[in-house]
């Protein structure tokens, strides 16, 4: 007979839950394994809120596994090493991402690339290597194989600095993979929410022009003057995106809802890239004219590697990037998702969890 969450590993833990496909998340108890020699025990500080989780709790993708604690961008601080641990020690700031683990034997996993592993474990709604479920970053605290703990820079605050561990190297990512980092060069950004604001951050950072995408007239002045974007273009004025077509030289186009891909395109010069990061519940249509007569190329990313996070995390401390976070206590988390669904943050939500989750 199946143990109950409580029961299965020896360590107590206490966070929150949804339980079925209505999404309300409440109180849970429920179990941590023990410290194995590669593991390392995590006390939970902060942790962000990402539109995967409110996918998640509702089952969009219709492979939630109940009950479910999210939360895959998270912080804190170090209490309890495995015997084979020798890059962290007690009370080091660490952050733990989407990724807990991997085969760490196929071909991606090899070149260090974990995060296209077939076998890759999220930080939630995965089953480990013992059989067992993992949970996230909505609780107390985490156990977690030290091949996926992050090193936090001295420098990058924990709370403002969690969102980085998805949206961040999700942003980072592509744009060093694509060759996206060219200074001069014109990158769009479309869509404004938490991947939007990092990647306008990080571009800017790169050296880049950088031009908002966007159909909220609303968001002109947060991203240019909060934000530090060139340019604003409102994808429904016609006439200003008549005046924009063929200037762009990359897109990441960030938006998570069913929108076309064709209007993006002719934005593009030739050569153009278009990298797609928001996962739309249903499939888009992509017209294949302007790729072929423009030598145009969509792809897509799925966050970074292990070693390509440490290097972001690296890369926003030294330029002093961090998101944009709205404060929140757990108990305001079923709040917080009804916020999320209407994009009624700037720009990310992040949970107090060390200061507001209590039995």
């Amino acid at each position: 007979m199946a143990k109950s969450p409580q029961e299965e590993h020896p360590q107590k833990a206490f966070g929150w839950a949804a339980r079925d496909p209505s999404g309300i998340l409440s109180p849970f108890h429920f179990s941590r394994r023990e410290n194995s020699p590669d593991d390392v025990t995590v006390r939970v500080l902060f942790c962000g809120v990402c539109h995967t989780d409110l996918h998640s709790i509702k089952n969009d993708w219709g492979f939630t596994r109940y009950p479910i604690i999210p939360g895959h961008e998270f912080t804190g601080i170090v209490t309890k090493l495995g015997k084979n641990v020798k890059k962290f020690k007690l009370g080091d700031k660490v952050g733990v991402g989407v990724m807990v683990g991997s085969c760490r034997s196929c071909e991606s996993c090899k070149q260090g690339l974990e995060n296209y592993c077939p076998k890759m474990m999220f930080a939630y709604n995965s089953i480990y290597h013992d059989g067992t479920k993992n949970y996230g970053g909505y609780s107390n605290m985490v156990v977690v194989d030290q091949h996926f703990v992050l090193r936090f820079p001295d420098n990058l605050p924990l709370a403002a600095g969690a969102p980085l561990l998805c949206a961040g190297i999700t942003v980072y990512s592509p744009m060093k993979y694509y060759g996206m980092t060219q200074a001069g060069k014109h990158l769009g950004v479309s869509g404004l929410g938490g991947l939007g604001h990092v990647a306008v951050k990080i571009g800017k950072a790169f050296g880049l022009k950088v031009t908002v995408i966007s159909a909220s007239p609303n968001k002109k002045d947060d991203a240019i003057k909060r934000l530090g974007a060139d340019a604003f273009l409102l994808s429904t004025d016609p006439a200003k995106v008549k005046a924009a077509l063929g200037t762009m030289d990359y897109i990441i186009d960030t938006v998570a809802a069913v929108h076309p891909l064709g209007p993006l395109l002719g934005l593009l010069k030739v050569n153009g890239k278009l990298i797609t990061l928001g996962l739309p519940e249903k499939p888009l249509e992509l017209p294949i004219f302007p790729l072929v007569l423009g030598r145009k190329l969509v792809g897509g990313s799925n966050i970074g590697s292990t070693k390509e996070t440490q290097e972001m995390l690296e890369f926003c401390a030294k330029h002093n990037i961090t998101a944009d976070i709205e404060m929140i206590r757990m108990d305001y988390i079923n709040t917080a998702m009804e916020r999320l669904a209407k994009s009624d943050v700037r720009y990310r939500f992040v949970i107090d969890v060390a200061g507001s989750l209590s039995e």
